[in-house]
């Protein structure tokens, strides 16, 4: 006789569904609340670093830039890192590709021609054993002049603002940090589903960071001291890798060296994509986040999962209470109650980054 599984509603009463919906809601609200304090505290820290004076440290900077291919508003993204207000312009922007080839190779030739400071063009050659990206820094890097005192690395399709430099470079006036770091703020430049849904992913990110010692590295906005750098052995940790940030982030932690958020340095991608890209670029942030995070991997799995969770069974418990003509308004305020805690943590960042970045208030 074989055993058969017995359907859900077979297997739990429905008395049995509404006690884990009230004990998965209890914990929902709770830390949705402490998500809040914690959003609280992230504006907190955004706001005095704004007040504070950002320091006079500004050593030679060579700022790094992987391209690859065209896309809307590359030359202006680009143009940006050419005009930062920055001790006399005392850098040099090296913008590198894996081809001559590359549709973007005749772009950044305009660029570099008419460029306020000094911009160079960097053929790195095809990849072998690691991600294109993190081949291009490390062909970049290792034909850099000694001069440079500090590497900053960024992405081509970030905008970021004329103070952006400086302000990014300041923190490492303090010898002990190891690096100093930012992150994007995805806006829309399209008026579609799959745009709004990316920028809304990408929007927690940025509050997982800040005056804390899990921050890590963002490839499209860190500037690190050559020193530390090379004390660091990144260039041996990029070996093999595909992902520049989080290999830079543990290259870091093996060396015990703090990461400093600079929230005044976020940096703007003004976005426009459909669902194909949609699902390429989370699958592999994921997938990424997966090899090199794992503990932040797990951390989102697990809150995302749990959340998803409560509120499938709060809808669950408040249908079955429902058809059982019973009153069921306490079911659904507890089912819809982390979800306004939800908006309310978004609200909180909007109004922050109102702040941070004025200009596209």
């Amino acid at each position: 006789m074989t055993n058969r599984a017995r359907p859900f509603s077979l297997c739990y009463s429905p008395h049995d569904v509404i006690q884990l919906f009230y004990l998965l809601a209890a914990l929902q609200i709770l830390f949705g609340l402490y998500l809040i304090y914690e959003g609280i505290r992230w504006i907190g820290y955004a706001r005095r670093r704004l007040l504070r004076h950002s320091g006079f440290y500004a050593p030679r900077v060579a700022v790094l830039c992987p391209c690859k291919g065209t896309e809307p508003g590359l030359e202006a993204n680009l143009t940006a890192l050419c005009e930062f207000d920055y001790s006399n312009f005392n850098y040099e922007i090296f913008f590198i590709l894996a081809s001559q080839d590359d549709a973007a190779y005749s772009a950044l030739r305009r660029l570099a021609e008419r460029s306020r400071a000094k911009a160079h063009i960097v053929i790195a050659g095809l990849p072998e054993g690691c991600g294109e990206k993190v081949h291009n820094l490390r062909g970049a890097v290792q034909q850099l002049p000694e001069e440079f005192e500090a590497l900053v690395f960024a992405d081509s399709d970030g905008r970021p603002g004329r103070h952006w430099l400086q302000k990014l470079v300041a923190p490492l006036g303090d010898g002990r940090v190891g690096a100093a770091t930012t992150m994007r703020w995805f806006l829309p430049n399209r008026e579609n589903l799959a745009t709004a849904f990316l920028a809304a992913w990408n929007a927690p990110i940025v509050t997982l960071l800040g005056e804390n010692r899990r921050n890590f590295c963002w490839g499209g906005g860190t500037a690190i001291r050559r020193s530390v750098f090379e004390q660091a052995n990144v260039l041996e940790e990029w070996q093999n890798s595909v992902s520049d940030d989080y290999s830079l982030t543990r290259a870091l932690e093996h060396i015990g060296r703090p990461i400093v958020f600079v929230p005044e340095c976020l940096t703007v991608s003004l976005a426009a994509t459909g669902f194909a890209e949609l699902m390429e670029f989370t699958n592999r942030q994921i997938v990424i986040t997966r090899v090199y995070a794992p503990w932040l991997w797990y951390r989102a799995a697990a809150t995302h999962g749990l959340y998803c969770l409560t509120l499938a069974l709060g809808v669950y418990a408040t249908l079955e209470t429902v058809l059982a003509s019973r009153p069921a308004f306490q079911l659904l305020a507890l089912t819809f109650l982390p979800v306004l805690l939800s908006v309310i943590r978004g609200a909180l960042r909007l109004s922050a980054l109102t702040e941070v970045l004025p200009v596209w208030k």
